[in-house]
């Protein structure tokens, strides 16, 4: 294993990879580094992925529902944006850029076992959205987002799991806003067809 991913600190214990902490590098500082780091600076790629690492594991453990499964397409994706982020065009968009990488890993991880990973009441802690839902009911939610397309898959976990807004989600798959919209929507009535019994909020209800 490569040593950069064992440098990356609480590896040891995932739980606090996915507390949704604010603040960061600011965006001329973060600009600094994303091209000292296309430069070949390794130190720089760790402050980036640093700052980034929290919601790409919270992402990860979303598709992979398994710790180990999760930290391996977490490091597998590290690696690939290593070798490959002299090919980042916009400086601007590395963190979209980062998280398009994880989440091709992990649906390439997926497709690769044939199957979704069984669901397990682990992942509950792991669920901030849905706190107000009963145990039975998360459960529910998160079976029937597995049992959804990709495409409408990913697009609710960016929307109303790490509350990516429809523009920045367009900009993660390379397609159009209103593809993007079509897909929630589309996603939103599956999911309602398979719960039955489980309602949405206002804010779930909502692509924008």
């Amino acid at each position: 294993m490569p040593f950069f991913l064992l440098n990356l600190n609480h590896f040891d214990a995932p739980i606090s990879l996915i507390s949704k902490k604010k603040g960061g590098c600011g965006l001329e500082r973060k600009l600094k580094l994303v091209k000292r780091a296309k430069k070949g600076d390794f130190e720089a790629f760790q402050t980036l992925i640093h700052e980034e690492k929290e919601k790409m594991y919270r992402m990860a453990y979303m598709y992979m529902r398994n710790e180990d499964d999760a930290l391996e397409v977490f490091q597998e994706s590290l690696c690939k944006a290593l070798t490959s982020i002299h090919t980042l065009r916009n400086n601007d968009y590395f963190s979209t850029w980062v998280m398009k990488i994880l989440i091709n890993s992990a649906i390439a991880a997926l497709k690769k076992k044939q199957k979704l990973v069984s669901l397990s009441n682990e992942a509950l802690e792991y669920i901030g959205t849905t706190e107000h839902l009963q145990n039975e009911e998360q459960l529910d939610l998160l079976q029937a987002m597995d049992e959804i397309e990709e495409k409408y898959k990913t697009v609710l976990l960016l929307r109303f799991y790490e509350d990516y807004t429809v523009k920045q989600i367009a900009a993660f798959l390379n397609c159009p806003e209103g593809t993007v919209k079509t897909n929630i929507r589309r996603g939103l009535e599956v999911l309602r067809s398979k719960l039955k019994g489980v309602y949405f909020d206002d804010r779930q209800n909502s692509v924008v």
